[in-house]
């Protein structure tokens, strides 16, 4: 461990990365701009840039070619030797212009021109090979493991020149730099720092523990929230940062503490992830990091047990933390005495005595769910109120109700009865059914499995909206394949109810009026899913519905049940 005084500049003895090219270069790459090819970068290459750019990710210079790649997966070093412990790569298709020895445009989702690729390889990978060793599984409950499911097979790679980092208009203040940050610990004259990585609202036990860790290791403390893409469901950072802010302005004592966004995407790789914040706060300045349990872990995976060992990450850290040169404080869970109205790590409290906390699954489904505040003990009242403010009870959120299974499953028939029971508990709905969304949302679109894929991702994307502003969509699709409910899932960040219509295919044939299975049967329709094309079930849908089984009335009546047990819908709401 060392301090800022012999630290001043980052890891593995090299200089801060800093890709931004000069303002005439920058012109002269814009105006060359329409003669190359362009990819769109999604979230997660969108914030690898800024931080490869600013020299977060010092020493890399820019996305992981197939040498360096491979070796990150195996051993977790680069061809070089050099600690790093996940890839951070870019995902594209080749042809149409992107291809080696071509320039390559990077642009934001609203066309911002933001950076030039140079590309020298464009390599294929194995996703499930990538997905075992980074990530330890292949299960899509995983968020990096969906992600990758759905990115093209190829990455690229070459010199990377960055004519502007992705633009920001929010808490634009507390977006430092490595470099700005540096320059604020020296100014402050803090020759030790601790750096606190969170993706929540940080409540009384993380408040204690954070100055706990300052005064451990004699100096200053950063709080340094990501503020890119963490855990679906987590709550937004628009939020988050008003809590943060609060509280650094009111519970901590002046010039103890700096608050800094990082743009970064979470991968929730546990043992390896601790390893890459460590080293992204190390190129920040810090000299020490809290790690706690089940850093950066991303919860349960299908079959209900977690993805890693809620130590696991502790143990990497410890392993690793004098090649990346930053001292670790464990992070001790935090409980509160009522008798004596404090908090204290769990393992000094006394055998007998009497403790008292609150999970982040009761804080959500217990309180803010419910419309109930946070104990003052919990939480600051200043906190309280900005999470009460942006979190209605659960009967008061967005939610999506996504109907899923084989053409006359009886989707569209359920998924009806249950808009007019969903109006008796004062939920409006909007149906997209999709016969009408495909004359209308994915007019033009076929049924090859790129356009279906399409269609979905277009439903997927309508109904997070609808979500994102407290609406109810009922969206009832075949959507055979997996993958793409999985991501519709992602896109509407959290509240969402799969229902498989798990009705036989002999029932399903009976019924259809159209005559479409008799035809696909015949070969004179292509591509039909259920006789000629697959239909990948759902491995953990919230409902389970067999229509030749149960009628109309009962499928809504489990629904509803279902929606009341998710605290969806309220009995109070029941007129």
């Amino acid at each position: 461990m060392s301090s800022l005084d012999d630290g001043l500049n980052p890891p593995y003895g090299g200089i801060l990365v800093n890709l931004l090219v000069d303002s005439a270069r920058a012109a002269e790459m814009k105006a060359t701009a329409k003669d190359h090819a362009s990819v769109t970068l999604d979230e997660r290459p969108l914030c690898d840039l800024e931080l490869l750019a600013e020299g977060a990710f010092s020493p890399l210079k820019g996305f992981l070619g197939k040498a360096d790649y491979n070796r990150v997966l195996e051993e977790q070093r680069l061809v070089d030797g050099t600690l790093w412990p996940l890839p951070i790569v870019l995902p594209v298709k080749p042809g149409e212009g992107i291809a080696e020895g071509k320039t390559l445009a990077l642009r934001d989702v609203y066309g911002n021109l933001l950076a030039f690729l140079h590309v020298e390889e464009i390599y294929a990978i194995d996703k499930d090979r990538e997905s075992k060793l980074a990530y330890g599984s292949t299960d899509s409950r995983h968020p990096s493991v969906a992600w990758l499911n759905r990115q093209p097979g190829h990455y690229a790679a070459g010199r990377l020149e960055v004519l502007r980092t992705p633009p920001h208009h929010d808490f634009v203040e507390l977006r430092r730099t490595p470099a700005e940050l540096r320059k604020t610990f020296a100014e402050l004259g803090w020759k030790k720092v601790v750096a606190f990585q969170t993706r929540n609202p940080l409540h009384r036990a993380h408040e204690e523990l954070t100055k706990r860790a300052a005064q451990q290791i004699g100096g200053g403390l950063l709080i340094h929230p990501v503020v890119g893409v963490t855990k679906p469901g987590d709550v937004d950072h628009f939020t988050r940062v008003r809590c943060y802010r609060a509280l650094v302005d009111n519970y901590y004592e002046p010039g103890s503490v700096v608050l800094s966004l990082l743009p970064l995407a979470m991968r929730m790789a546990g043992p390896r992830e601790v390893l890459l914040h460590a080293i992204i706060r190390r190129n920040h300045g810090c000299t020490d990091f809290i790690v706690g349990r089940d850093h950066a872990g991303p919860g349960k995976d299908s079959s209900g047990k977690p993805f890693y060992d809620p130590y696991a990450a502790q143990e990497a850290m410890a392993e690793h933390k004098k090649e990346i040169g930053m001292g670790m404080v464990d992070f001790k869970q935090m409980v509160y005495l009522p008798d004596d109205d404090k908090y204290a790590p769990v393992d000094e409290v006394p055998k007998g005595v009497r403790t008292a906390d609150i999970s982040g699954t009761q804080v959500r489904d217990d309180y803010l769910a419910k419309g109930i505040a946070l104990p003052e003990w919990f939480s600051r009242p200043a906190v309280a109120a900005i999470l009460a403010e942006a979190n209605p009870p659960k009967h008061r959120q967005g939610l999506t109700i996504w109907f899923t299974g084989l053409s006359g499953s009886g989707k569209s028939t359920v998924a009806h009865a249950l808009v007019e029971r969903l109006a008796e508990f004062g939920r409006d709905v909007s149906l997209l059914d999709g016969d009408e969304i495909r004359t209308h949302l994915s007019k033009g679109l076929g049924f090859s499995k790129e356009d279906r894929d399409a269609n979905i991702n277009r439903v997927g994307y309508v109904a997070g909206l609808v979500a994102q502003h407290g609406g109810t969509t009922l969206c009832s699709v075949i959507s055979p394949y997996r993958a793409t409910r999985d991501n519709a899932r992602q896109s509407t960040k959290g509240n969402f109810v799969e229902v498989y219509c798990d009705t036989p295919i002999e029932v399903c044939e009976q019924r259809d009026v159209k005559g479409l299975y008799a035809k696909a049967r015949a070969g004179e329709i292509k591509g039909f899913t259920g006789v000629d094309d697959p239909y990948e079930a759902p491995l953990n849908p919230e409902v389970v519905l067999d229509t030749s089984k149960l009628s109309v009335q009962e499928c809504a009546d489990r629904m509803i049940d279902k929606l009341i047990e998710l605290g969806y819908i309220s009995h109070h709401g029941h007129v």
